[in-house]
């Protein structure tokens, strides 16, 4: 009869536990998810924008070259060593972002960092060196 008793009182206590540790339900029409953006918000880019133009000035980019928004490279040469969405390959070097420049994006979201990559900033996830973003054409 203890045993009985004892295995009643247990499971009345562990019934709540396991109630408890289940998801709520979601109701339509709120928000409970937080996302997180890892991409370069439009303040981000202006600011990394700005920087360049301040430390290189605006260049003699022809006008044709100017609007692809390349690094004023021809089109033949503008050829990128990494792809927004893939894993750079091994043994590419990431440079170091300017302090200036850092101080002005900010710090990078927690798993991710910048770096310096053909002449772009890239947000690229710590560990798998995922190019999760860039801003391209800021130094030639």
């Amino acid at each position: 009869m203890r045993r009985l008793v004892a295995l009643a009182l247990a499971a009345s206590l562990v019934g709540p536990v396991a109630l408890s540790a289940q998801k709520p339900a979601k109701q339509k029409g709120t928000s409970q998810d937080s996302q997180v953006t890892v991409v370069f918000g439009s303040t981000q880019r202006e600011a990394a924008r700005l920087y360049f133009v301040e430390q290189y000035g605006r260049g003699n980019c022809p006008p044709g070259l100017a609007k692809k928004q390349n690094g004023c490279l021809p089109p033949g040469q503008a050829k990128k060593r990494y792809a927004v969405g893939h894993a750079l390959p091994h043994g590419m070097v990431v440079g170091t972002v300017p302090v200036g420049l850092s101080v002005r994006i900010g710090p990078a979201p927690s798993g991710y960092r910048y770096g310096m990559l053909d002449g772009d900033l890239v947000k690229l996830a710590v560990g798998s060196l995922l190019v999760v973003d860039a801003i391209e054409g800021l130094v030639r």
